[in-house]
């Protein structure tokens, strides 16, 4: 196959990330963002290999608008949709249900599935959906390949699965732990594997990937038997804006006791909870900063979200037996000294400890900041998704070519 770049596409309900690699080497060819897409205001930024950024206001009253026009930005740097260069373009669905356990070339009736779908993942599946009808659109004959964010996940056991509850409810409305963030727990996991000289068939890693959404995934031998988020993304940790773990009974209190809604619990938990609903800040940097000043609200919320991750690397170290290594990854994971720090404090009897000038030390490569003596390595591992969609991308649309 002489074709070898590979269009990502991320598709949001008011953005589109976009980045085009040449999968020979991994270069970006190009990266951009259309944003506010049906807002007021709409802006593409486009950065091609050369580094000479491109910013304009745009009309973007839909997805359709929005990529047609990063399509010209690629068209002007001879890169477009109809590029023979162009192998495939492959697009992250974040719900695959049980169904897609794998990458996936999308055909009508993997589009049916994807729409099926749309109930257990009202905020992302819509967007995904329509950015993969676009892009099917602008170019038919072009292989457009779908990469899940649950598939990473469906390797769970039943019994790390299922939730209690009755069985035929359960199956009668898809309800179980899906997982997200699959893309990334995959690709850091396997770095970290290979940070430690070894295949991943043959470590144990428990991944924290941190951003403004959080999840952890416990990865025994390069499979996932357990991870945090559930049927959707607000289970597990702490978040920027969502509560993660809380006792169901909440929702049935506050219908009572506050008149609550259905969709006002949904709001109060997705959107006013976690760090945000605790001291008014999502930003780990700025939660940091006023808890160094003495802000007790900031301190708080700090504690509250450093405990769940000891918590989980607790369980997460039950779940697996033995642990080759912790591995924080996404924003806040790679770029909080302080987080990691509090995070495996007091944790020296499960064989974990950091190095604390490694673990202060600003790099932007994958590197363990644990101490020689520690039985478990801790590594930061920086993410790259765009990168495991295009791989997965690549190989899938190759293997198919021969």
């Amino acid at each position: 196959m002489t074709a070898r770049h590979v269009l990502v596409l991320n598709c949001g309900s008011s953005s589109v990330k976009y980045q085009l690699l040449d999968m020979a080497d991994h270069t970006r060819l190009a990266v951009g963002l259309v944003e506010r897409i049906g807002e007021a205001a709409p802006r593409l930024t486009h950065t091609p290999a050369d580094g000479a950024r491109r910013e304009r206001a745009l009309a973007a009253p839909d997805h359709e608008s929005a990529l047609k026009a990063l399509a010209a930005e690629l068209a002007a740097d001879g890169l477009g949709f109809d590029s023979p260069h162009l192998a495939a373009v492959g697009h992250r669905v974040v719900h695959g249900g049980r169904a897609f356990t794998r990458p996936t070339v999308v055909d009508d009736a993997v589009l049916a599935e994807i729409e099926r779908l749309v109930p257990v993942a009202p905020l992302h599946n819509p967007a995904n959906l329509g950015g993969i009808r676009v892009a099917r659109a602008m170019n038919p004959g072009l292989p457009q390949v779908a990469v899940f964010d649950t598939a990473f996940h469906t390797t769970m056991p039943e019994h790390a699965a299922r939730y209690a509850i009755d069985v035929a409810t359960a199956d009668a409305h898809r309800i179980r732990r899906y997982g997200f963030h699959g893309t990334s727990h995959a690709y850091v996991s396997r770095r970290t594997a290979e940070l430690l000289g070894k295949e991943p068939s043959e470590v144990n890693v428990i991944v924290l990937h941190l951003g403004n959404g959080a999840s952890a995934s416990a990865v025994a031998g390069g499979r996932c038997v357990e991870t945090s988020m559930g049927l959707t993304p607000l289970e597990g940790l702490v978040m920027g804006t969502r509560s993660g773990d809380i006792d169901p009974g909440v929702v049935f209190h506050l219908a009572r006791v506050a008149g609550l809604s259905v969709d006002e619990a949904d709001t109060l938990l997705n959107r006013r909870s976690g760090l945000v609903g605790l001291c008014g800040d999502n930003d780990m940097r700025e939660i940091v900063r006023r808890m160094d000043e003495g802000d007790d609200a900031a301190r708080l919320a700090f504690a509250i979200y450093t405990h769940r991750l000891r918590k989980y690397l607790g369980a997460y170290t039950a779940v697996l037996g033995h642990v080759d290594a912790v591995a924080f990854t996404a924003g806040v994971g790679e770029n909080s000294a302080p987080v990691r720090r509090a995070a495996v404090a007091g944790l020296e009897v499960l064989g974990l400890a950091v190095d604390e000038e490694l673990n202060v030390e600003r790099a932007s490569t994958a590197r363990l900041i644990s101490p020689q003596y520690a039985r478990v390595a801790v590594a930061v591992v920086p993410t790259d998704e765009e990168l495991e969609i295009a791989t997965q991308t690549y190989a899938l649309v190759t293997a198919a070519n021969g």
